[in-house]
């Protein structure tokens, strides 16, 4: 007969420990939702005031709980809403201009550090596909055509001459070469969101539209090499290109960084490992968009008034070298986040 009366004296503890505090417990979830879903604007002084009480109340009912062993089912409610209060109580919150200073000292530079593999496989992807155009080209002037849209081309390939591919190259944005890179930069930006947006297809389109990129690349670089103007085209194309080539690769690094999750999980399961890949392609995707952006105004700007194949380069190159600094040899003291 004592079994019974145990259970029942059990259940009448429950039930009084519930009715005397349960009140307090819902009202500081109550205000802990509104606050996070709001702001701290949308509570009242006293609100605010009583959130401190709240909240030592509940960790008061946690420490009972636990130790009578009344109830598993309150013990984890009561642990969630103190940790949440906690967080909100106590959790360093930051202002807006505190997390963009937090992005670019450390979320984005790390993101890059975490992709070098990916990186380094989409800039050999990018010279495997510029040596292939470059050849074909080289191989078969047909090939341009077929590489090259045939509307931005126009006929002016192989056959053009080289005054007139020189002149292109200095005449402050006007003609083909201006219409080419307009086309270019464009295009590179379509590659860049395809290649980061379709990775989850085991990065196969990734790989393919790095190659592409490549290989549109090699087949211009053909012609003006095969009129004795390949370091003036490298010197039109570079000051942008050194930027603009490597969001490209960053943006396939990306792409290729979730779909090789997906593909190879390891112990985790295909969403989960998808997911946190998607966390770092995330961050370096948003660098991505700073990085065309940038070279779209050298590329709008730079190249067109500066016609100096020196100083084209070695703006070009300052900025690759800027890049380089920044994402692999200048860290944070807060480290990199491993994936």
């Amino acid at each position: 007969m004592n079994a019974p009366v145990s259970v029942d004296g059990v259940r009448q503890s429950l039930a009084s420990f519930r009715s005397e505090r349960e009140r307090d417990w819902k009202a500081f979830e109550e205000l802990i939702a509104r606050a996070e879903k709001r702001s701290p604007k949308a509570l009242t002084d006293e609100e605010l005031l009583s959130l401190p009480v709240l909240y030592r109340s509940t960790l008061s009912a946690l420490s009972v709980a636990r130790a009578t062993s009344l109830d598993n089912g309150l013990i984890a409610y009561l642990e969630s809403l103190s940790l949440r209060g906690y967080f909100y109580l106590y959790g360093a919150r930051r202002g807006l201009i505190e997390r963009i200073a937090d992005f670019f000292v450390h979320d984005w530079p790390s993101a890059i550090r975490d992709l070098w593999r990916e990186t380094l496989a989409s800039v050999a992807l990018m010279v495997l596909g510029f040596v292939a155009g470059f050849r074909l080209v080289a191989f078969d002037k047909t090939w341009y055509d077929a590489i090259i849209p045939a509307d931005l081309a126009g006929g002016r390939g192989p056959d053009a001459s080289v005054e007139w591919l020189r002149q292109g190259l200095y005449d402050g944005g006007g003609g083909y070469l201006s219409t080419f890179a307009a086309y270019l930069f464009t295009h590179n930006v379509q590659v860049s969101i395809l290649a980061f947006a379709l990775g989850f297809a085991l990065a196969v389109p990734t790989v393919l539209l790095i190659l592409m990129n490549g290989c549109i690349l090699g087949a211009m670089f053909y012609v003006f090499w095969s009129k004795g103007l390949v370091y003036e085209f490298g010197g039109w194309l570079f000051i942008h290109g050194s930027t603009e080539l490597f969001a490209i690769c960053i943006a396939g690094a990306a792409g290729m960084r979730i779909g090789t999750r997906i593909a190879f999980p390891g112990s985790l399961s295909r969403i989960k490992a998808a997911a946190k890949a998607g966390r770092v392609a995330a961050s370096a995707m948003v660098g991505v968009a700073m990085m065309l952006m940038a070279a779209g105004l050298l590329e709008g700007f730079g190249r067109q008034l500066i016609t100096s194949d020196g100083l084209r380069y070695l703006i070009g190159g300052s900025f690759l070298a800027l890049w380089l600094a920044y994402f692999y040899l200048v860290q944070a003291d807060t480290g990199d986040e491993k994936t």
